[in-house]
């Protein structure tokens, strides 16, 4: 059997350089575009109206308004747009303007700990595609039996019956 020339194990190295340079070029041009790293914000647990409140801001495009969507213990319960005044966020630089806050009033909640999450909504391919991106960190707060909110708790997932 022949020995294949060392000129084509560098050629074949070469090209397999080349291809794996490309595929990862593709890959992280697909993922900056679907998710892209500009959407921040921040949301809490408002004890006093029973809401989740926040802010929500794309810096690649600081005047527009986020569609951004609530969810509570994994299931989805609403989604708005961030329009809100919210002072704060302009004073910080994270927005050209106030209009940028949301507030999502919630209804009666069974008692224990909750957990929400609310998501930035991008969409991409031309509204081909709409990806979520979660803003900050999961709000946690727990239900009294008299209805009450404690917010900021550890979060235990209540084991299922």
């Amino acid at each position: 059997m022949k020995r294949p020339s060392s000129t084509l194990i560098n050629i074949l190295i070469g090209k397999a350089i080349i291809e794996s340079l490309l595929v990862g070029t593709i890959a992280v041009g697909f993922y900056v575009t679907a998710f892209p790293p500009t959407f921040h914000g921040w949301g809490e647990a408002v004890v006093s109206t029973r809401s989740i409140s926040g802010w929500a801001v794309n810096s690649a495009s600081p005047w527009e308004r986020v569609e951004v969507q609530l969810f509570v213990d994994e299931k989805f319960v609403s989604t708005q747009v961030a329009n809100r005044s919210r002072p704060d966020v302009s004073g910080a630089g994270w927005a050209k303007d106030e209009w940028h806050g949301y507030s999502f009033q919630l209804g009666d909640l069974s008692e224990g700990p909750h957990r929400a999450r609310v998501y930035a909504v991008h969409q991409s391919g031309a509204g081909e595609r709409y990806t979520l991106q979660l803003l900050g960190d999961s709000v946690t707060f727990e239900v009294a039996a008299n209805g009450t909110w404690r917010a900021n708790v550890a979060f235990i997932k209540p084991a299922k019956d």
